[in-house]
């Protein structure tokens, strides 16, 4: 039986990766996006070169690597950069997310999950079978921002606000996933997820 693919994505703060641990930790191979999108454009690159041509050298580190940091204060503020990023890096990712997964259903490795962000937003839902979305109160979601990225309020909110609605994301999500309350009961709420969905289909 092919192995089931997962697209598991959510906002900021949702606790995507807390649930990626939890898959990873029950078997599930694991592809984030935000690591291949760091593979898209490391030194000597196609992707490199594209970026440094867009923004310039001045993104670039004294070890040649970009520096990411400086990439994204150049393009959050500006959604016209930020499209001109994202129109080099998303389809990188998407094209490495695809040999990954099929190199991972060639292995017959079990349950693919395929972790990111802007799953819906890029198109990348075309890759997986089927859509996990974690969600969290607003409130929890701030207080998350504010201890672990130093945020301030309207800083966190600003975060919340640069993304697509939740309600979008849960109108295309098949499992959602409701992390406001502790790690404990996340970690029950996707075993039995798990036991249910996958568990069966030899997962």
């Amino acid at each position: 039986m092919k192995p089931t693919v997962i697209g598991l994505t959510g906002g900021i703060g949702t606790g995507k990766t807390q649930v990626s641990k939890i898959l990873a930790h029950m078997g599930a191979q694991i592809i984030n996006a935000d690591q291949l999108g760091h593979e898209s454009y490391r030194a000597g690159t196609d992707g490199w070169q594209q970026i440094v041509d867009t923004f310039g050298k001045g993104i670039v580190k004294s070890d040649g690597e970009i520096d990411r940091r400086a990439l994204g204060d150049r393009v959050f503020p500006d959604p016209i950069a930020r499209a001109q990023l994202e129109a080099i890096v998303h389809p990188k990712i998407a094209g490495l997310a695809k040999k990954r997964i099929n190199e991972l259903r060639r292995e017959n490795a079990g349950t693919i999950v395929f972790e990111a962000a802007i799953l819906i937003e890029a198109g990348w839902d075309s890759l997986v079978d089927e859509i996990w979305v974690t969600h969290a109160t607003e409130g929890i979601v701030i207080a998350r921002l504010r201890k672990s990225k130093g945020l301030s309020e309207t800083g966190a909110r600003d975060r919340i606000t640069a993304q697509i609605p939740v309600q979008d994301r849960i109108k295309q999500g098949q499992v959602i996933i409701d992390n406001s309350g502790t790690l404990e009961g996340l970690q029950k709420t996707v075993e039995v997820i798990w036991n249910e969905r996958l568990k069966e289909k030899g997962g």
